[in-house]
């Protein structure tokens, strides 16, 4: 049965896809077609083919081991490699029905009879060889599901090591943001310890006021809460880092770099070659065609059924003479069967497939579009954060010389103490965006690469044929 999808975006899906359903045959393609965008929607510059390897534009080998150790000790990609080799057997056990199939059965039996008292042996040996015709293309239908499964699969193992790549690079850049919060807070700490001598000693020879003490005071105490609340960031960041690379969560994890400014644009492509290259869409459209051979495989279980058998075997009283030429018989049998009554069963089982297979539908375009959000607000807010730094930049050297001059007035008696806190609370903002929005930045290009389907390492020969 062929079940046509008219929805926009699955026929692109179906002229770029190799592993294309002879039974899922979209139509109205001209139509779907326009409504894929030619270009990103917030791409200004022309769309170049996604470069793959990206990890190495980082440059820095502390993060390729923590990578390497995270794809070999991390639980969660483990049970997902765990997965796969589960469908892989499963693919194997589907194929084997499409195969004759050799059983051996042996039996020996002693018996006692009373009247008159006597005893009897049996024993026997049967070979059967049984083969279901596939007629109708069911079976195949079986395994051609089991294959798409295990193709999914797969597809969903790669999404979760890019993902996995991409939680431990920014988790990493996480830790190297959170010391640097914390040296500035420190920092700023040794800047209020110096403004408390020197405002208490003017206070001693009468030239401040008790209040610019309290309030200087107080300033020294709020950076050192800072500190304390940053710390402890600090230390969850890293146990963070730990268990995504399998280890246990101790905190003792020394990570010394710095924050990279990540300003070099990168090729985007275009929205087709999303459909193609991401992983997470490939599981999706394996899962569609799966469903669409489940679908097929529950309509023809409808029909007759052809089934072969041959039995070559004996029968004696001793085992010994078991198999002996002279006495072995053999059987060929053909049956034929078809459901004729079952109360609705079959019916229902394959509207359950039809149904399955619509709703796969809508998954797989959530799917897509979702995708192609992903690196639409990537790509918008990549734009947005270029912008911030660059006026969070010059916003932190205005803060600073702000800073340093009130204080100097306020040593010169020209501005009052709250003057000098309020700039240098205009300073510490400024320096910790600066930071936070650095951290944006690496963070979202990373997420730009994962939502453009771009492979951390460069694709073998291997991978590339399979």
């Amino acid at each position: 049965m062929i079940w046509q999808f008219k929805p926009s975006l699955v026929a692109v899906s179906v002229l770029l896809l190799s592993a294309c359903s002879n039974q899922f045959n979209p139509t109205e393609r001209e139509q779907d077609i326009a409504n894929t965008p030619e270009q990103w929607q917030q791409a200004n510059a022309s769309a170049l083919k996604v470069e793959d390897n990206w990890l190495q534009q980082l440059e820095h080998p502390h993060v390729f081991a923590l990578v390497e150790q995270a794809l070999v000790n991390n639980q969660q990609i483990l049970q997902s490699g765990y997965d796969v080799a589960i469908k892989q057997q499963q693919l194997i056990a589907s194929g084997a029905a499409l195969w004759p199939s050799l059983d051996l059965s042996m039996r020996t039996s002693r018996s006692k009879d009373n009247r008159p008292v006597s005893y009897n042996n049996a024993s026997s040996a049967n070979l059967t060889l049984s083969y279901e015709v596939d007629l109708w293309g069911k079976l195949s239908d079986a395994q051609r599901q089991a294959n798409l499964d295990f193709l999914a699969q797969q597809a969903s193992f790669e999404q979760t090591k890019q993902r996995l790549v991409g939680d431990v690079v920014s988790s990493w850049f996480n830790v190297i943001a959170a010391q640097k919060l914390l040296a500035l807070y420190q920092q700023r700490e040794k800047n209020a310890e110096q403004n408390l001598a020197i405002i208490e000693s003017g206070y001693r020879q009468g030239l401040n006021d008790a209040l610019d003490v309290y309030l200087t005071r107080n300033e020294l105490n709020t950076e050192r809460s800072r500190i304390a609340g940053q710390q402890a960031t600090l230390s969850q960041a890293i146990r963070t880092l730990e268990r995504l690379t399998g280890s246990y969560p101790s905190g003792a994890l020394s990570v010394e770099a710095d924050l990279p400014l990540l300003n070099k644009s990168i090729p985007l492509g275009l929205p087709s070659e999303l459909i193609t290259r991401k992983p997470s869409l490939m599981a999706s459209w394996y899962q569609l065609l799966s469903t669409d051979a489940s679908l097929a495989y529950a309509h023809k279980q409808r029909f007759p059924s052809l089934d072969l058998s041959a039995t070559l075997g004996d029968s004696t009283a001793r085992v010994s003479d078991l198999f002996s030429p002279s006495s072995l018989a053999w059987s060929l049998v053909g049956s034929i069967s078809m459901p004729l009554f079952d109360a609705g069963r079959l019916s229902a089982n394959e509207e359950a497939a039809r149904l399955s297979m619509l709703r796969q539908e809508q998954v797989y375009l959530a799917s897509l579009y979702d995708a192609f959000n992903e690196v639409e607000t990537a790509i918008s807010q990549e734009q947005s954060l270029q912008i911030r730094y660059l006026a969070t930049l010059k916003a932190q050297e205005n803060a600073i010389a702000a800073e340093q001059l009130s204080f100097e007035q306020y040593q010169n008696g020209l501005v009052t103490y709250t003057t000098v806190l309020d700039a240098q609370d205009r300073s510490f903002d400024a320096q910790s965006s600066v930071i936070e929005i650095k951290s944006q930045l690496i963070i979202n290009r990373i997420n730009l690469h994962i939502a453009l389907g771009g492979d951390f390492s460069q694709p073998t020969n291997e991978s590339t044929e399979q």
